[in-house]
């Protein structure tokens, strides 16, 4: 009888002793999957694009953003990025972070007109400005506009992240 009771307790004690485990690793559980970071006093809710698919569409499509949210890149390597407004149809503030979480650059990309009936693919994106992260980087964060101007962003400025934890979101 006691050895039907301890596993009875051992059945029910595991399962809970692991999710509680795995949750502390990996920081706050979010059900959304939105990634939470503080940004100069401010929580903001992350969507995640981690892989090539979700990088390359982006905030492409979308007319807002929720109150405090945003969009986190995440890169498999450093490298020197360049973001563009493609298909995005709303004003968007971008920063660029190294892996220390440094900013290395910071863009206000204002709302660019949607390809217009009879231009070619190729000459819409050529027309679209390019904002570089000047120095390699591993992350961007894309916010609503005027967050950049509101929060005090600058090149230098520094974000806490878990940068091996958002590492190992690359997909």
């Amino acid at each position: 009888m006691a050895v039907l009771g301890l596993r009875r307790v051992v059945a029910i004690v595991v399962p809970l002793l692991v999710s509680v485990l795995t949750a502390a690793c990996d920081g706050p559980a979010d059900p959304s999957g939105l990634q939470r970071i503080e940004v100069r006093g401010e929580i903001w809710a992350f969507e995640v694009a981690a892989d090539d698919a979700s990088r390359t569409r982006g905030l492409g499509g979308r007319e807002s953003l929720p109150p405090g949210q945003g969009m986190l890149f995440v890169f498999p390597e450093l490298g020197v990025r360049r973001f563009w407004m493609y298909d995005c149809l709303m004003p968007i503030d971008l920063v660029f972070l190294d892996d220390l979480g440094t900013i290395t650059a910071v863009h206000e990309m204002p709302f660019e007109p949607p390809r217009a009936e009879g231009e070619t693919e190729n000459e819409y994106a050529s027309r679209l400005p390019r904002y570089s992260s000047r120095f390699p980087v591993r992350f961007a964060l894309e916010f609503p506009a005027g967050t950049i101007d509101r929060l005090g962003l600058e090149p230098n400025t520094r974000v806490e992240l878990d940068g091996p934890r958002l590492k190992s979101l690359v997909r």
